[in-house]
């Protein structure tokens, strides 16, 4: 089985990597939306993967660093494209949540980044 639960977070960045002509480098911001995926087996007692208020759970510690924040400002987002959000939201969930298998980063509702683990 496999269920998802969604966040949403608002951030500024730039992106200090590309082109100074780039639209990009200029600091901006976006309304994000990320999905959590989660896979396993359901629990015959409770009729869960995973209780949707553990994976909040999990995720509350970062929602927290991100939201109205700056995400250069964030250790290991010096960086922070679509991309490199999904794997650094993958790297430190994992860790609360080993059933998580893969994080969907939107930076708005047509541009979005998939990651799976392997």
């Amino acid at each position: 089985m496999k269920i998802t639960q969604a966040f949403g977070f608002e951030s500024a960045h730039f992106l200090p990597n590309v082109a100074l002509t780039h639209r990009c480098h200029a600091m901006h911001g976006h309304s994000y939306r990320v999905e959590l995926k989660v896979d396993g087996p359901i629990d015959p007692m409770t009729g869960f993967v995973v209780d949707f208020f553990d994976i909040e759970s999990a995720f509350r510690p970062l929602l927290a660093m991100l939201d109205h924040h700056c995400l250069n400002e964030i250790e290991g987002l010096e960086n922070p494209t679509a991309e490199l959000i999904a794997i650094w939201i993958f790297t430190r969930v994992k860790k609360a949540l080993p059933q998580l298998f893969g994080v969907i980063v939107y930076e708005t509702k047509d541009c979005y980044a998939e990651y799976y683990s392997e």
